[in-house]
């Protein structure tokens, strides 16, 4: 047995086709009992059966033959737990052909958010369990025995046997519900061919709320019991979202049904389990009197994730977890088309660049690694489900689709999902269908982003009417690095009718102006060229000295686009921590955007002025006032404009924007916005359904009136402590927990992360942070 320790993939001797499972959890002992039938295909000659098993009770094993009336009893039974994997040897040679590996088992219902674990909820006041199930990456091994691999797909018959009062579900619509005493056997109707890891089972007490599609898909929200009105909003996005991307891929939804549910603890966002997604409440439940907008756009841009997986994911599955970017990369980018579809004045494409930001910033560390990694081990898979696979895989796909074009890249990633349908791909086969569709060199273009870690900074400089172009890797130590990238640069000068694009393939590359752009004077003062137009290019722009300024005017006077005014701020900030620009550059060029009101620009201003703030404290503690005061002269134009209130017929992005606005002003300790906000908390204590409080801005005013509280004037501390105490709405309590350290006095910030770490908190803050 020692020949399959420690192999990175389970052997090939044998096939799985279809698993009927039977499981009996106890919701009181935590335990659950099961049993398997794996219809197998031995497809060579071998005397062992390996598959994957972890936290099991092996109680028996046979292999039947429909042929023969022969049942073959292993020699031997042996659990690896190293290694998770269940070895079966036994004492003849299996014949080749369709056999039935029978097996009994038990297990624990676990408190580890992973396999078939428990969950807690309460109904009137009394702590009950649910049994839930997350099997991503690789975890389905510890609810039942398995070929726990991607590859490995089947199909899946599933019966439970749970309390006759708990509703019971799994990925597919139930065919029979039978009732013995205080017990039901429950039966649903066999999956698609699948992988293991999107198997579900939820045993709990809930309630829903439904629809249904056009062509007929049931959609349902379950919840808690009493919160049926927070998943409305989820499900009007979840029914329109599955229309959407029905035509989007040019392939229907797969299954008959599709239920969300909110879990209470939950140690993803989200899992895109076929037919049957969880969720964190945060991400799925909205309220409408007391969700912030932010919260809204986070449950539409979540579910939309989740449900783009139910193609590209579930119906074309990644090949093994290498090629994990393939899933998680696409679902986000996929996830803001069907948002913005659905909310076009929400200008979510904007917001697209906070995700290309977090890849960009994990993806500078000499620490990070290429978007496709070799996972040797099962183990290892965990260490890949991060900024890079999600937000740099997703920020690659955009760059690829600008290049491509919107229609060509559509058509294409509809012929290769149609072509890998209920099968298995890598990444090679993506490059391959948008290579065919498009007639352009894909796959040379894109392995130079997916195959090497980090990403180039494009230095521009403008010499006697030449424009000249270098890269080099850019790191935030500011260390030199010695990646080379195929780079789709593209540019514009004075005006976005003057736009174009090249692919820089070496190190370095001079262009004539007159050449590349035409008629634009980029000799006069003026004039200015923006590279990497609206920011479709994974990369960052260094100008100089020159080009620098001339941008800053065109700031200033309002000629540059959102997303361009975005990138520029940003690669400013990024280029000065790693020390490749002035902190004096980084701080004129932040003035220019004194007057600034759109949503993705002021926000990532807020978020560089927090942290040069605390940066420029900490260096020099004496300056800390003044510096603060800057941050506040900057942002004093945009707080007048958005006030305090929200205007009748304001945007959904002025909604979001108010509260930051006010709780940077907050932080910087800006006199007014502390007495203002302290104004409305105590109405809010008075009346929690003031209009002077709305969610947009409690975290302002949470944020405020911490900064004046101290060991002797605790009040407020104590009031919002309280507030987080009677409310049951998971958003308004990561409100409150996000604030309460936002205090001047030690002793309260020792209190208040002592708080943190008491039952009351811990478990809510794990789940929902």
């Amino acid at each position: 047995m020692d020949q399959f320790k420690g192999q990175a993939r389970l052997p090939k001797f044998a096939i799985p086709k279809r698993y009927d499972i039977r499981l009996k959890p106890d919701l009181t002992a935590c335990t659950f009992a099961g049993s398997v039938a794996i219809d197998l295909d031995i497809v060579e000659n071998t005397n062992f059966i390996v598959l994957n098993a972890a936290d099991l009770s092996i109680n028996s094993a046979s292999v039947s033959y429909s042929s023969s009336s022969k049942v073959l009893q292993p020699l031997k039974v042996d659990l690896v737990e190293a290694d998770e994997i269940l070895v079966l040897e036994f004492a003849e040679t299996l014949p080749i052909g369709i056999g039935v590996l029978d097996i009994v088992f038990d297990g624990v219902l676990n408190d580890k958010m992973k396999g078939f674990y428990r969950s807690t909820y309460e109904i009137n006041g009394e702590k009950k369990n649910m049994a839930v199930t997350q099997f991503e990456p690789a975890d389905a091994r510890r609810c039942f025995p398995c070929w726990d691999e991607p590859a490995c797909k089947a199909t899946f018959k599933i019966t439970l046997e749970v309390p006759a009062e708990l509703v019971a579900l799994s990925n597919m619509p139930i065919i029979e519900e039978k009732v013995n005493g205080d017990l039901k056997t429950v039966s649903y109707q066999e999956t698609p061919i699948m992988s293991t890891y999107l198997v579900a089972i939820v045993v709990g007490l809930f309630d829903y709320v439904e629809d249904h599609t056009s062509d007929g898909v049931k959609v349902r929200v379950y919840c808690q019991v009493g919160k049926t009105k927070q998943g409305n909003f989820a499900l009007h996005v979840a029914v329109k979202t599955l229309e959407l991307f029905k035509g989007y891929f040019a392939v229907p939804y797969a299954l008959p049904k599709l239920d969300m549910i909110a879990i209470p603890d939950f140690a993803a966002g989200a899992m895109e389990n076929y037919g049957l997604v969880t969720y964190r409440e945060t991400a799925l439940l909205y309220d409408d009197q007391h969700s912030a907008a932010a919260n809204k756009q986070r449950v539409a841009t979540v579910v939309a994730h989740e449900l783009a997986h139910q193609w590209f994911g579930n119906l074309v599955t990644m090949e093994w977890w290498t090629h994990l970017w393939l899933n998680e990369g696409f679902a986000t980018w996929v996830s803001y088309l069907a948002t913005d579809s659905l909310f076009p004045d929400w200008k979510i494409w904007t917001q697209f660049l906070d995700e290309c930001t977090e890849g960009l910033k994990l993806d500078g560390l000499a620490e990070s690694h290429p978007i496709e990694v070799d996972i040797n081990h099962a183990s290892e898979i965990d260490e890949i489900f991060d900024a890079i696979s999600y937000r740099k895989g997703a920020s690659v796909i955009r760059m690829l689709q600008s290049y491509l074009g919107a229609e060509s890249f559509q058509r294409s990633l509809a012929s290769y999902i149609k072509k890998h349908a209920y099968s298995n791909a890598k990444t090679e086969d993506l490059w391959a269908a948008l290579e065919e569709g498009s007639g352009e060199p894909v796959n040379k273009l894109m392995n130079s982003w997916t195959r090497q870690q980090g990403y180039p900074v494009v230095s521009v400089k403008l010499k006697d009417q030449k424009l000249e172009f270098e890269q080099s890797q850019f790191l935030s130590s500011g260390a030199p690095g010695d990646g080379q990238w195929i780079v789709p640069i593209t540019l514009c000068c004075c005006s976005y009718d003057a736009r174009k694009s090249f692919l820089l393939q070496t190190k370095s590359e001079t262009k004539d102006v007159k050449e590349l752009l035409g008629s634009c004077q980029v000799g006069s003062g003026s004039s200015w060229i923006k590279v990497n137009v609206e920011q479709t290019g994974f990369y960052r722009v260094k100008y100089d000295e020159e080009l620098r300024a001339r941008l800053g005017c065109a700031i200033e006077k309002k000629n540059l686009t959102e997303t361009d005014r975005f990138g520029i701020l940003d690669d400013s900030f990024a280029l000065c921590m790693a020390r490749q620009q002035s902190l004096t550059s980084l701080l004129t060029l932040m003035g220019a955007y004194r007057e600034e009101l759109e949503y993705i620009v002021l926000s990532n201003l807020i978020n560089i002025s927090s942290k040069v703030g605390r940066i420029a404290a900490d260096a020099t503690p004496d300056l800390k006032d003044d510096i603060n005061q800057f941050f506040i002269n900057l942002l004093q134009f945009s707080a007048e404009k958005l006030g305090w209130d929200p205007k009748q017929g304001e945007s959904h992005l002025d909604a979001m924007i108010r509260g930051e606005v006010l709780t940077a002003l907050a932080y910087f300790r800006h006199d007014l916005t502390l007495d203002e906000a302290s104004r409305r908390f105590h109405a809010f204590l008075e009346d929690r359904n003031t209009p002077l409080l709305p969610p947009d801005i409690r975290k302002a005013a949470y944020v405020a009136v911490m900064q004046r509280v101290s060991t002797s004037n605790r009040s407020d501390y104590d009031s919002l402590l309280q507030v987080y105490r009677e409310t049951d709405l998971s958003q308004e309590k990561t409100r409150i927990l996000g604030s309460i350290a936002s205090c001047p006095d030690p002793n309260i910030i020792l209190e208040a992360l002592n708080f943190l770490l008491t039952s009351e908190v811990f478990f809510f803050f794990l789940n929902n942070y």
